[in-house]
C-alpha cells in the first residue's frame, strides 16, 4: 500500500505528480482503494458539508468556499467574499411552492455572515459589522430560521433579518449549538450548557433562557444530539454526560479515573496529559455514541449505559473527527494525517481487562455534580468487544480536520496540508471504467 511519511514535503510532492493513485488491495474490507487529490485552497481546510448526492463544499482559513463534484473531482464553483478565515459552514434548504434549493451559509472572522447559491456561485445575502465573530451555526428548517453563536446568540430568518438575540456572559462564547424538543436549543459555552426556548408567533420571535447545566468540571469540547430523547456532551478532562433532551436531567455520567494501587506521587508522575483525556469529538447513530478521547476511540451504548468496545490508542495523535458507518463499523481521522476504518469484533482470549480502557475505570449514575473524581470501581462489562483496524488511508501530510462520507461512492477528507482527498470505491471505479471502454468500443464498431 502507498504510504507517505507524515509531514514530509516529498510526500506531498508525490501527490502532486499524479492526481489519481491506487493504494493497493491488501485491505479486503476497505473499499476506498483509489484516491484523487483536489487542489484549490491555499490554507488549512477545516470544514466540509454535503450539498447533495454528488456535491460537497469546503472552507477554511483562506476565506474561500469551494464547491466540488465528488464523482469527477471537478471544482464547480469558487465562492469569494470573506476577507478572513471561515469559522462556520452549513447548508440551508429554501423551499417554495415550485422547488426546493440547498444554499450555503458561511460565517467568518471578518464578522460577517453570507448566504450563497452553490449552483451559480453568487452571494445571495450578506451581513457585515457583526458585534463579534460567529463560531457556530444551527439551521431550524421547519421554522425557516437559523441561529448563530459567538459572544451572542442570534436568530435570523431566511432573508438574513435579525429576529432576536441574547447576550451571553462567557469569555469563550458559544462554540456549538444543537436543537432540542419543544423549540429549545442547547448552547455550549465554557463549562456550561445553556438551554434556551425559542418562542415563535405570527409577528415576533423571542429567546428565553430556561436552565443552565453546570455539571462539567472543565471546558466542554463536544455536544451532540443522540436521538429524539437524549443528547450528550464531553469535556476537556474526559467527562462524558448523557442527558435527557426533554427535562435536561443526567441519564449517565462517566469519567476517566486513576488506578487505586498508585500512590499520590505515582499519580502525579504517571497521570495522562489533558490532551490524552480530552473528548474532541462525539457522534451517534441513535443507539451508540462514538467518543474520540485523545488518540483513542470508545463506543458507548445508550441502551445499556456501558462501553461496548474501545481502542485505547487508535491513532498516533488526537482524533479530530469520527463517524459510525453502522453498528459494527466506524471511521476516524486524526492529527497524525490518517483516516482509519474500524470494525467492532469480539475480544480474543485472554481479553484485555476492561479497567485498562477509557470507561473501564468509571462510575455510573452520578445524580449531582461532585467536587472531585469519585472513587474507582472496576467494571466487569459483559461481552466487551474490541475495535479492529480494517482500513488505513494514508494520503495527507497534515492533520485531517474532518470528512464527509458519500456512502458506497466516495469519502472526502480535508486537511491542514491545504488539500482535499477524494477516496473512491476502487471496485466501483474499475467497473465504471470497464463500462465506458465497452461503450466506446461499441460506438466505434470494434465489438
Amino acid at each position: 500500500m502507498l504510504r507517505w511519511i507524515l509531514g514530509s514535503r516529498e510526500a506531498q510532492g508525490s501527490v502532486e505528480k499524479s492526481s489519481v493513485l491506487c493504494i493497493g488491495e491488501e485491505q479486503p474490507q476497505n473499499c476506498f482503494t483509489e484516491l484523487q487529490v483536489l487542489k484549490g485552497h491555499f490554507d488549512i481546510v477545516r470544514f466540509l458539508v454535503q450539498i447533495d448526492d454528488f456535491r460537497c463544499a469546503s472552507a477554511g482559513d483562506d476565506g474561500l468556499v469551494l464547491v466540488w463534484n465528488v464523482e469527477t473531482g471537478e471544482k464547480l464553483q469558487e465562492l469569494r467574499g470573506h476577507s478572513q478565515q471561515i469559522t462556520a459552514l452549513t447548508t440551508f434548504v429554501c423551499r417554495s411552492e415550485l422547488k426546493s434549493q440547498t444554499l450555503l451559509i458561511t460565517a467568518s472572522s471578518d464578522r460577517s455572515l453570507s448566504l450563497w447559491d452553490p449552483d451559480t456561485g453568487n452571494r445571495v445575502q450578506t451581513i457585515s459589522d457583526l458585534q463579534s465573530s460567529v463560531k457556530c451555526l444551527l439551521v431550524l428548517e421547519r421554522l425557516c430560521l437559523f441561529l448563530s453563536g459567538g459572544e451572542e446568540l442570534c436568530v435570523w430568518n431566511e432573508d438574513f433579518q435579525l429576529q432576536c438575540h441574547q447576550q451571553n456572559h462567557s469569555d469563550t462564547g458559544i462554540f456549538v449549538l444543537i436543537e432540542l424538543p419543544k423549540n429549545c436549543v442547547a448552547a455550549a459555552m465554557d463549562k456550561e450548557i445553556v438551554i434556551y426556548r425559542l418562542t415563535v408567533s405570527a409577528n415576533s420571535r423571542s429567546l428565553t433562557e430556561m436552565h443552565r447545566l453546570s455539571d462539567h468540571r472543565d471546558q466542554i469540547r463536544a455536544l451532540i444530539n443522540v436521538n429524539d430523547n437524549m443528547f450528550a456532551s464531553g469535556s476537556h478532562v474526559g467527562e462524558f454526560i448523557l442527558w435527557d433532551a426533554v427535562n435536561w436531567s443526567i441519564l449517565a455520567y462517566e469519567h476517566i479515573l486513576w488506578e487505586e494501587s498508585q500512590s499520590a506521587s505515582e499519580i502525579r508522575m504517571g497521570s495522562a496529559k489533558p490532551s490524552e483525556m480530552s473528548i474532541q469529538h462525539l457522534c451517534s447513530n441513535g443507539k451508540l455514541v462514538l467518543a474520540a478521547v485523545g488518540g483513542g476511540l470508545y463506543v458507548y451504548s445508550v441502551l445499556t449505559k456501558a462501553v461496548v468496545a474501545y481502542r485505547k490508542v487508535a491513532h498516533d495523535s488526537n482524533v479530530l473527527h469520527t463517524m459510525l458507518l453502522s453498528d459494527s463499523k466506524l471511521l476516524s481521522c486524526s492529527e497524525d494525517g490518517s483516516v482509519r476504518l474500524w470494525e467492532i469484533q469480539d475480544l480474543p482470549l485472554p481479553a484485555e481487562p476492561a479497567s485498562a480502557g477509557f470507561f473501564g475505570m468509571l462510575t455510573f449514575g452520578r445524580s449531582s455534580k461532585q467536587a472531585g473524581p469519585p472513587s474507582k470501581k472496576v467494571l466487569d462489562v459483559p461481552d466487551l468487544k474490541m475495535l479492529e483496524l480494517i482500513g488505513d488511508l494514508i494520503g495527507h501530510s497534515g492533520a485531517i480536520q474532518m470528512f464527509v462520507n458519500f456512502k458506497e461512492n466516495s469519502l472526502v477528507t480535508c486537511s491542514a496540508d491545504h488539500l482535499l482527498i477524494l477516496w473512491k470505491n476502487g471496485e466501483r471505479q474499475s467497473h465504471l471504467r470497464s463500462l465506458a471502454l465497452f461503450q466506446k468500443l461499441e460506438e466505434n464498431g470494434t465489438l
